[in-house]
């Protein structure tokens, strides 16, 4: 990975390891930094630090989306529940069809018979360390029928942040079929899915050899169009 130029100087007391600077600190140096240290160099080494860490971020941010892949198969390795918390923050992170009305619940399954029976139906889940059902809360939806765009959402942040975070995931398709969605759903405790439906399982876990993360050109110019199809 990149290394911020200001991070490897030995002046103004390292800035990058000093503290955990974002690109919007440089609107409050003052507050953060005594004013004795203002001096123009600093500030000047500090906004082209700015400057680097943007980069840096776009950079990482690209290599996330392009090599995002649908990985089928994992480590024997757990996968910490902290991480865990974090790929579910970033589902809820996603774009909603109404703030404050998103329609998605998460189910966490780790237990290895709940894995192998939702296995029995989407047969990729029965051997991931874990899984997550996307259910979508009808009740708590402002738009009742378009819970599918605001579940897809959140399970697209979802993969990318399993990547960003070292793990990698697969989307299993579970809606629009009712009589699969029906057999999730009694699986996880749902036994209505008028009001409860199970959108996607999402399996988790670390890349078995030969199946990482790995970019794959997918882009086709003859999909585009413009004004018109």
């Amino acid at each position: 990975k990149l290394t911020p130029t200001i991070a490897e100087t030995n002046s103004e007391e390292n800035i990058g390891n000093t503290i955990n600077i974002k690109p919007s600190t440089i609107l409050t140096i003052p507050a953060i930094f005594p004013v004795s240290m203002c001096t123009p160099h600093f500030i000047l080494k500090l906004i082209i630090y700015m400057i680097e860490l943007l980069f840096i971020s776009m950079v990482e941010f690209e290599e996330i989306i392009n090599t995002r892949r649908s990985i089928r198969e994992y480590q024997d390795k757990d996968v910490d529940d902290e991480l865990i918390l974090k790929i579910l923050k970033a589902g809820m992170q996603a774009p909603g069809s109404r703030l404050g009305a998103e329609p998605w619940e998460f189910v966490v399954v780790k237990d290895k018979q709940t894995l192998k029976q939702l296995g029995e139906i989407k047969p990729r889940v029965s051997d991931a360390p874990v899984a997550i059902v996307l259910v979508a809360n009808i009740k708590r939806a402002f738009y009742k029928t378009v819970w599918q765009q605001d579940m897809g959402a959140a399970a697209e942040n979802m993969l990318l942040e399993a990547v960003n975070i070292g793990l990698g995931g697969l989307w299993n398709g579970v809606a629009p079929e009712e009589e699969r969605m029906s057999k999730i759903g009694k699986i996880i405790g749902i036994d209505d899915i008028e009001e409860l439906k199970p959108y996607c399982i999402i399996t988790l876990g670390y890349p078995a050899d030969g199946f990482e993360n790995k970019f794959m050109d997918k882009f086709d110019e003859e999909r585009i169009h413009y004004e018109k199809y």
